[in-house]
């Protein structure tokens, strides 16, 4: 029996509603999505969230509950990842959000982000993808996930999002050569580290990429082609990503938008984003991936209905 059903994802760029007709054994239909650009990593100053960004979260979170409330959910689900879990003052932000706006926040720890998506990246591409490595560019962190069943044999989170590296690192609009650089070889860094656990869980068959900022990144340097049944499938080979990214370094946030693909709330991270899928790439030796629609707000819904 099919119900509506709302996942609210808490991000560290966005506040995201979905709202689904799902049931056990069925795809899930989408009915309605609402979005707040919060940006939330420029309201992070010494590691804590400032009375702004705060205040911009009760009401981006109110927003969307009322969003909720009028289209007649049977269950709305709510998580927060990677920018309020680990500021300094998140449970003090949690407490405020739940206290203020009545929501309970589900708060995903880094692997959890990752196993989740990995979930719906698994049933949108289904068991003929053989084993699956997944890496999903949130605006906090990078999750990496590889495994040949639903569930990863290995699901990490590193601090490699698009928003936070912008912020950490492309501090100029545009970025200056030195700034991107930097950010290169800390990435470079970063991954290094998990490397040797990615690849001791086997050579993937099919590599996906999820996300809205590697979706902007596909639609921008990627191919579209044949899929199975009426879904065109995506493509994006590092040699084309590596094409673009100094291109779109070179122009400022706002010339940015014009490009296909890149919608306003992407415009400022979303080099950030390319340089660190592209050392993602080659540190796991990926020439070309698939882009998936699917990631961390589907995976909380197939959860839950898989536990009805």
């Amino acid at each position: 029996m099919s119900m509506r059903l709302g996942v609210l994802d808490v991000g560290s760029n966005t506040v995201h509603l979905l709202v689904v007709d799902a049931g056990p054994g069925g795809r899930p239909i989408p009915h309605q999505s609402h979005k707040v650009v919060m940006r939330l990593m420029r309201h992070i100053v010494d590691g804590a969230i400032t009375e702004e960004g705060q205040q911009a979260l009760v009401a981006a979170i109110r927003e969307c509950t009322e969003v909720a409330e009028s289209v007649g959910l049977e269950r709305l689900l709510v998580v927060a990842t990677s920018a309020v879990r680990e500021a300094e003052n998140g449970e003090a932000v949690i407490a405020r959000i739940e206290a203020e706006t009545g929501v309970e926040l589900d708060i995903l720890s880094g692997e959890d982000e990752a196993r989740l998506t990995f979930l719906a990246v698994r049933r949108w591409f289904g068991w003929a993808a053989g084993r699956i490595l997944l890496l999903d560019i949130g605006g906090g962190s990078l999750e990496i996930a590889v495994g040949a069943d639903e569930e990863p044999d290995v699901a990490l989170s590193v601090p490699l999002g698009a928003g936070r590296s912008t912020v950490s690192f492309l501090t100029d609009d545009p970025p200056t050569a030195a700034q991107q650089r930097a950010l290169r070889s800390y990435a470079k860094a970063v991954l290094d580290d998990v490397v040797g656990a990615v690849r001791g869980a086997g050579r993937p068959d099919h590599v996906v990429g999820s996300s809205k900022t590697i979706r902007s990144l596909a639609r921008l340097a990627g191919s579209v082609v044949p899929g199975l049944g009426g879904d065109d499938r995506v493509v994006l080979r590092r040699k084309e990503l590596d094409d673009w990214v100094p291109r779109i370094a070179r122009m400022d946030a706002d010339s940015r938008h014009a490009l296909p693909g890149i919608t306003p709330d992407r415009t400022f991270q979303i080099v950030a984003g390319g340089i660190v899928l592209s050392e993602a790439m080659r540190a796991f030796g990926v020439r070309e991936l698939d882009v998936s629609p699917w990631a961390l707000r589907e995976g909380r819904l197939l959860r839950y209905v898989d536990r009805l």
